[in-house]
Order: C-alpha cells, then sequence, then structure tokens
C-alpha cells in the first residue's frame, strides 16, 4: 500500500498537481535544484565562493553537499545577469548585517548605553563609573566606554604624577629615585585587570559556542539530507522534519562568516524536502499556507517600517525581519515565492535608500559640527595662550572656558573618522589652559597675604571717603582704588567673600549718593526717559493695518515722536535698544528691503547721537562705520579670490554658487554701510 493511503484524497486538480510533481520526481536531485532556489534563498557569488574556499576540509560538508553548492552558485550566477545590481548589493549588507547580529547578540545592546561626560569626572568618579558599567551591562558590550574611561583616568593620573616630579625635583630629589603612585590608581588597575579577564573569558566561551553550534547545525542539515531516503511512513517522516526544523530553530548562533553559506545549505535540503519527497499536499499545504501567511505579515510590518521617521529604528528591526524570514520560517508554494521576495526585498531597498538619505543628510550636519566645533578648540587655544597677571583676569578666562566648554558639548556628533581626533584636540587645549592656570594659582600662595594687606588698605580709603561731598577730588579717586582692587590678584579664600563685601557696601554707597545727586540735577533727563517708557509701551500695542505705505507712515510718526522726547540719564542709555527692538518687531511685518529697514533705524540712532553735548559721538560712529566697509570691502575681495580657484569648476558647482551667494550677501551689507556712512555726512 502506498504511503499516501492513510491521508485524505485531493479534487481532480491537486490530483494532478501531485502527479505531476510524482512524475518530476523521477528527475535526479541535482537537476531539479536549478529550478527550485528563488531569489530570496541566494547568496551572493562571492559568499559561496568563499564559503566553499573555507569549507573545503570540513568532514560535515560531503561531496554531495559541495555539489549542490556548486548549483547553488551557478543559480545565482545566473540570477544576478538579470536581477538590479544596487539591490543585490543592498541585500547583501542585510543578510551582513543579519549575519553579524546573529554572531554578537549584544550589538544593539551596545549603542543603549548612556555615554557621560567622562573629562569632566574625577578619578574617583571615573572609579564608580567603571564598576557599575561592570556590574550592569554586558561585558562585550562596554569596550568602548571602558577605553574613555581608561585614557581620561591616566590622564589625568599622568597630570598629578608630573605635578609631584616637578616638587620632587624641586625639593632637590634625584629623578632616579622619583616613584609616584596611589590606592587610586591600584584600585583602578585591580578593577581593569578584572574587566580583561571577564571580556577575554566571555570572547573564549562564545568563540567555543560558535563552533559548537555550527557543528550542530551541519549535524542537522546531514540528518534533513537523509530524509529524502528514509523508508517509512509519511506521518513518521513529516514529524521527524518538525522535529528537524525545531532543533535547527533553538541550535543557537554560529560565525558570522558561515552563516550564509549554512543557512542557504539548509533552505535548500528544506525545498528538496518538500518537492521531492511524496508528501500529502495537506501536509505541504498547510506548511506553505502558514509560512505564507507569516511572510505576508512580515511585508506588512516591513511596509510600515518603509514609512518610519526613525531610520535606524527602522534599520535594526528589518534586520529582525530578516532573521525571521531566514531562520523561522520555510518555503511557501512556487507560484508565491518570487513574488513574495520581491516584494520584500523592494521594501528592504526602500528602507535602506532611507537610511542612506538620513545618513546623507546626517553627514552634512556632523560636517557644520565639526567646522563649530573646530572653532571652539580655536578660541580654546587662542583664549588659553593669554596668561593674566593677576586673579580677576584669571577668573574671566575660566568663565570663558566654561562657556566654550559648554558650547563643545553641545554642539552635536561630528564624522567618526574624526571623533577621536577631535576629542583629543579639545581635551588637550582645555588641559594646556588648566595646567597654566594652576600653575599660576599655585605661584600666588605666597603673595595672599600681602595681597590682603593692600586690599585692606584699599577698603579703609573707601571707607573713610564714603561720606565725602568733593565730588570732583573724590569720585576719581573711588574710581582708581576700584582699578587698583582688581590688579591686586588673590587674597586667602577664607578672607575673600569679607573684604569684597566691605569694599563693594563703601563703593556703592560712595556712588549711590552721585546717582542721588545727578538724579536731582537732571530730572529733565529722568522725565524724558519716563517719557520714553511709556511712548515704549504704546507703540507695543500698535496695529498695523495691512497697508505697506500707511502701516510705515504710522511707525515714521511714532518715530518722529521718539525724537522729541530729549534726553535720558546715561545710566538708562539702554532705552534706545529696547525701542529698537520694539520697531524691529514692526518693521518684519511690512514687506520693505534690508536696506530701507536699516536706514529707516538709523535715522532713529542719528538722532539719539545728534542729541549729545559734542560731536565726539558723531565722529566715532563715522569711523565705525569706515572701518565696517573696509572689513566688508576686504571679505568680497577674498571671496572672489577664492573663485579663482574654481575657473575651472561647472557653474552649478556647490561651492561655486555658495561663494557666489556669499559674495552677494556682503555686496548687500556693503551697499547698507555706505548709505549710513553718506546719511551721517550730511549731518
Amino acid at each position: 500500500m502506498s504511503t499516501h493511503d492513510n491521508l485524505p484524497k485531493a479534487d481532480g486538480n491537486e490530483e494532478n498537481k501531485i502527479k505531476t510533481l510524482e512524475e518530476n520526481q523521477k528527475v535526479t536531485a541535482t537537476d531539479v535544484t536549478t529550478e527550485t532556489v528563488s531569489s530570496e534563498d541566494t547568496v551572493s557569488e562571492k559568499e559561496a565562493a568563499e564559503a566553499s574556499k573555507e569549507d573545503t576540509s570540513n568532514p560535515i560538508l560531503d561531496s554531495e553537499t559541495k555539489t549542490e553548492e556548486t548549483i547553488v552558485e551557478k543559480v545565482v550566477q545566473k540570477k544576478e545577469v538579470s536581477t538590479d545590481t544596487n539591490t543585490d548589493e543592498i541585500q547583501n549588507q542585510m543578510d551582513e548585517a543579519v549575519a553579524k547580529d546573529s554572531e554578537d547578540e549584544a550589538k544593539l545592546e551596545r549603542h543603549d548605553i548612556e555615554k557621560k561626560d567622562y573629562h569632566a569626572m574625577s578619578k574617583e568618579e571615573l572609579i564608580k563609573e567603571f564598576r557599575s558599567l561592570i556590574r550592569n551591562e554586558k561585558i562585550q558590550a562596554i569596550k568602548e566606554h571602558v577605553e574613555e574611561i581608561k585614557n581620561e583616568f591616566n590622564d589625568k593620573f599622568n597630570e598629578e604624577v608630573e605635578q609631584k616630579k616637578d616638587e620632587f625635583l624641586a625639593d632637590g630629589g634625584n629623578i632616579i629615585d622619583f616613584y609616584y603612585s596611589t590606592p587610586l590608581k591600584k584600585e583602578f588597575n585591580s578593577i581593569y585587570f578584572d574587566y580583561k579577564e571577564k571580556r577575554n573569558t566571555y570572547y573564549q566561551n562564545l568563540k567555543k559556542d560558535l563552533q559548537a553550534n555550527l557543528q550542530k547545525r551541519l549535524d542537522i542539515i546531514e540528518e534533513l539530507k537523509g530524509l529524502l531516503n528514509v523508508e517509512e511512513n509519511i506521518n513518521t517522516t513529516y514529524n521527524h522534519f518538525k522535529e528537524i526544523k525545531e532543533r535547527w530553530h533553538n541550535a543557537g548562533p554560529i560565525p558570522r562568516d558561515k552563516y550564509n553559506t549554512v543557512w542557504n545549505t539548509y533552505h535548500h535540503h528544506t525545498e528538496n524536502f518538500y518537492d521531492f519527497l511524496h508528501l500529502n499536499r495537506d501536509f505541504r499545504d498547510l506548511d506553505f499556507k502558514h509560512n505564507l501567511e507569516q511572510k505576508l505579515k512580515i511585508i506588512e510590518r516591513a511596509t510600515e517600517l518603509a514609512q518610519e521617521t526613525d531610520v535606524n529604528r527602522a534599520f535594526r528591526e528589518l534586520q529582525i525581519l530578516h532573521k525571521m524570514w531566514k531562520e523561522d520560517l520555510g518555503p511557501v508554494a512556487k507560484e508565491y515565492r518570487e513574488p513574495i521576495w520581491e516584494k520584500f526585498s523592494a521594501l528592504t531597498k526602500k528602507i535602506h535608500e532611507n537610511r542612506q538619505e538620513y545618513f546623507k543628510e546626517q553627514d552634512k550636519v556632523y560636517e557644520k559640527n565639526l567646522e563649530l566645533k573646530q572653532e571652539i578648540i580655536s578660541q580654546i587655544t587662542i583664549v588659553g595662550s593669554d596668561h593674566p597677571k593677576n586673579h580677576s583676569g584669571w577668573q574671566q578666562k575660566i568663565k570663558e572656558i566654561e562657556a566654550l566648554r559648554e558650547q563643545f558639548f553641545t554642539a552635536g556628533k561630528v564624522p567618526s573618522n574624526v571623533n577621536e581626533e577631535t576629542w583629543t584636540q579639545f581635551k588637550t587645549a582645555v588641559r594646556d589652559f588648566n595646567r597654566n592656570k594652576n600653575a599660576f594659582y599655585k605661584s600666588l600662595k605666597k603673595d595672599q597675604f600681602d595681597n590682603l594687606n593692600k586690599k585692606m588698605e584699599l577698603i579703609k580709603i573707601a571707607e573713610d571717603n564714603k561720606e565725602s561731598d568733593d565730588f570732583s577730588v573724590t569720585t576719581p579717586l573711588m574710581k582708581k582704588i576700584q582699578a587698583d582692587w582688581k590688579k591686586i590678584g588673590h587674597v586667602p579664600r577664607k578672607d575673600s567673600d569679607r573684604i569684597w563685601k566691605r569694599f563693594k557696601d563703601a563703593c556703592n554707597s560712595y556712588f549711590d549718593r552721585i546717582h542721588a545727586e545727578r538724579d536731582e540735577a537732571n530730572k529733565e533727563e529722568v522725565a524724558s526717559y519716563e517719557k520714553k517708557k511709556a511712548h515704549i509701551e504704546a507703540i507695543k500695542s500698535l496695529k498695523l493695518i495691512g497697508d505697506p505705505e500707511t502701516d510705515l507712515n504710522s511707525i515714521k510718526e511714532n518715530i518722529s515722536i521718539w525724537k522729541t522726547l530729549g534726553r535720558v540719564p546715561y545710566k538708562n542709555r539702554n532705552i534706545e535698544s529696547d525701542y529698537n527692538k520694539v520697531l524691529d518687531g514692526l518693521f518684519e511685518q511690512l514687506n520693505l528691503s534690508r536696506k530701507e529697514t536699516e536706514m529707516i533705524k538709523y535715522e532713529n540712532k542719528l538722532t539719539s547721537l545728534s542729541n549729545q553735548e559734542d560731536d565726539r559721538a558723531l565722529k566715532n560712529e563715522q569711523n565705525f562705520i569706515r572701518k565696517k566697509i573696509d572689513e566688508v570691502n576686504g571679505e568680497i575681495r577674498q571671496l572672489e579670490n577664492n573663485l579663482q580657484f574654481f575657473k575651472h569648476a561647472q557653474d552649478d558647482n556647490p561651492l561655486v554658487l555658495e561663494v557666489q551667494k556669499n559674495i552677494s550677501k556682503h555686496k548687500d551689507t556693503l551697499e547698507v554701510w555706505k548709505a549710513k556712512l553718506k546719511k551721517i555726512k550730511q549731518l
């Protein structure tokens, strides 16, 4: 009795299909292989060739397997002739990503570990962070973090060693006898040793596991091949096949360079089982139907990923989908194999293109970030090259460096190929500044008590004169002792706040009395100041009607009113800036050229300057404008010279277009400055 007798009968059409299949089964396995390999199951020519070369000495892959792999390779070559090359490259990249992920499951987790500002941490904090990483993260996922922590710790320790060495030699020590270590250094070395041991152990075990899993999978392939020649009940054979699939699914990761070859060999023999074994169509169709449903779900999810804005997340999930397609699901009916694979491949290409486009845009951003960071590093170097002679100067430098340092950390990522170099340049610039700063403050210790005595003398002068009514004599004196205070430098920290408060209170007491006297003597200016404040509030509520000419006249009328309101006290001179900000908001609502807007506002500024007692302000303004004109002319000449380097370039060259755009922009600016100079000359 046939092995099919105990299974349900098929209808006419299905019986014809089975009959045709059984007739085809008379063909040898190697002949049919060229008809059954679909594009979803192929590997690249390079991968197949390399795999064949690598596995020559493997006893598991016998000569029959070699023949079948050669056929797979030939079919792939044949299909590659008619397949889009770009699509093949993308699929090969995806296969490589899946293979890598199969070998190293920690790949994605490595990206989820927060990278902190290790440069800002102390040695104690670095050790604490190191322990935390080893305790809470996978040992294979923290290499980059550990290396950065190690470099930062060693840099800080080496700086400390250099300081101790200088002190040792200054005390008359011999360099041969110098040795320096600390408990912190020994603790760090111990932790790093433990890390290296754990990491080495992990990779040794991983290598053994990968090889063992490879052997398991090769054994499973041999067992699968043997199913074609087993004489047993079809139910038993099918159950055996299902059990093999389950063991394959649970066999674990294998070396990346073997992944695609081994998987394709397994899938090839899986198809042979369906196509050559006298399977009952219900068993076969049930499996085909299940695989088709699951693959359609994968395609549906890939369609959603093609619209995903987070391209990195989409790519990571696409790797998982490819892994499921390869490892978890078997073949589908022949009529569906090519269409669903082509659909999945097209979506893969789309997601890949989205990712590449994203990277292109990111590269542009990273290049701009690099330019910004290099500029910041240059500024740090410039700031650090100037060594102040007093405490206040160094405090100002510290603030500038801290501001630049903060700008550097918020400037964003740079291209990965220059990341280490940029980071090193930054650390070097900051470290050089810190060394000079520390050297200065060390040299100040012996002078701090002298400085304290000098400042106490200034405090006595300030307190003795704070009630003086002889402003013409006392004011220059108070300004001088304030300038002298800044020049004196550092005092002992415990006295710093106390003496500064005394000095500041005495000076403020005197200058507050001066301001009160001046306010009394300049009530008219104070009244003008109040009127101008009220005028600003009024113009803030000015509503434009939408007619440019009417609105412009309305704004000019308000400016004319402002000009009549008079001068304000010197300390309140910033009200002009406040008024100009309100005007800027109104001008933005009008469709005026930049030159027109600037000139309207400039007339208001000139009125303010011309109201001053002498013409020095106007002369200073005129000199300033001429200087700006020279600067802009210089910029234009430089840009036009730069164009000479591109005289053989195409007109649509992006660099040429950018330079031409900058030249046009500078010429517009030059016209504005010339118009301002002409206006001020008329006065």
